[in-house]
């Protein structure tokens, strides 16, 4: 097993949120981060996963992760993969990002992106199935982005094309018209808009393979969950580019005179979401608490298969703070897949909220005003 899966040998951290510098090597399997609120558990986990991500799932702003005070973060960490050692380095600036691998910097962050995968599990993830549905796209570009970096560059040129067409509809709106012009940024954030949507569809289909699998052994055979795609456009008979092109476009003169009246776009992959159904009902719905969490669990725990079914290496696991959020059972069908499969990092305000058998082996560290010390 060992080569199969990812590892982080090293972190280094230097003016990053609450820590001036740290400098850590980590377990190869289970790292334990010990230590009470607002000390940096979250912040080490969330460097983590930005070093992976280049983003954080806390904020929309990389500034904010820049020490109070500091004019840049640096994070860097030695990784071992199946076919060597990396070494990534990424610099946040107020002006932006600089990413290296292996000390080349990368002209398109998402060239850096997928050299680390990661999975993180946080209190807040649990609000994926009953959240808004933004927190459901952002799910979802997270995932994809980590196993198709081509995906990162198309949705970041949508979000562009979809921001410039909504500031034409507003011109329009007061008056001018141009709508020859509409008719470009239409083709443009169709050309982008379904690329996005196959993806989407493609990975969601394989997530949810490996999601009902997992959540029917969560409950014992109890629970038949599905995940589909609700997507703003037709999708349906597995149409080529150019007819699912000619839908979007047809469904974007549909509604430009609604679009032009709202100055909003009202079609396209920022409308998309996704469902879920246990038994045939809703879960967002009609769920109880009970099966939200779960569900959300099998969610998580599908993504590492997933990624290990897409990249032949199991990612790094990040679970912060959720242990204390889920019963017994459901802790321990979560301890029972990572260990011995997965290098996780496990943030806890106590040990005692790990209560498990199987942790004994875990490197134990404690985390106080930024300062991580090996507690065993």
């Amino acid at each position: 097993m060992g080569n199969m899966r990812l590892r982080l040998k090293t972190i280094q951290l230097r003016n990053y949120r609450n820590y001036d510098e740290l400098s850590l090597e980590a377990g190869e399997g289970v790292n334990i981060f010990v230590g009470s609120n607002a000390q940096g558990k979250t912040n080490l986990l969330e460097a983590i996963n930005v070093m992976a991500l280049t983003k954080s799932h806390r904020t929309h702003s990389h500034k904010e992760l820049i020490r109070w005070g500091s004019d840049q973060a640096a994070l860097s960490c030695r990784l071992d993969k199946k076919y060597g050692t990396h070494q990534l380095d990424l610099t946040l600036t107020k002006q932006g990002k600089i990413a290296k691998i292996n000390g080349l910097e990368q002209k398109k962050l998402s060239h850096y992106v997928g050299i680390a995968n990661v999975v993180l599990f946080a209190p807040e993830d649990l609000n994926i199935i009953k959240g808004a549905p933004t927190n459901r796209r952002r799910f979802l570009d997270m995932e994809i982005g980590q196993v198709q970096p081509s995906y990162l560059y198309e949705k970041t040129q949508y979000d562009k094309v979809h921001l410039q067409r909504n500031n034409f509809l507003k011109q329009l709106h007061s008056g001018s018209n141009h709508s020859s012009i509409l008719d470009i940024w239409n083709e443009q954030l169709a050309g982008f808009g379904i690329k996005i949507m196959k993806k989407r569809q493609s990975f969601i289909q394989k997530l949810q393979r490996w999601a009902q699998s997992i959540h029917s052994q969560i409950t014992g055979e109890g629970e038949q969950l599905a995940v589909s795609y609700s997507p703003s456009l037709d999708l349906s008979g597995e149409p080529d580019d150019a007819v699912l092109f000619e839908r979007y476009m047809i469904k974007l003169s549909q509604t430009s005179e609604q679009d032009i009246r709202r100055g909003t776009t009202s079609v396209g992959p920022h409308k998309d979401d996704l469902l879920f159904h246990i038994n045939g009902k809703e879960v967002q719905t009609y769920g109880s608490q009970g099966q939200q969490r779960t569900a959300a669990l099998s969610l998580k725990l599908a993504e590492i298969e997933l990624i290990y079914e897409e990249t032949g290496e199991f990612p790094i696991l990040l679970l912060d703070d959720v242990m204390s959020e889920l019963d017994e059972h459901r802790q321990l069908k979560l301890i029972h897949t990572f260990t011995d499969k997965l290098q996780t990092f496990i943030t806890a305000t106590g040990t005692e909220s790990v209560h498990s058998q199987r942790l004994k082996e875990a490197r134990l560290y404690t985390i106080h005003e930024g300062r991580v010390q090996p507690a065993n």
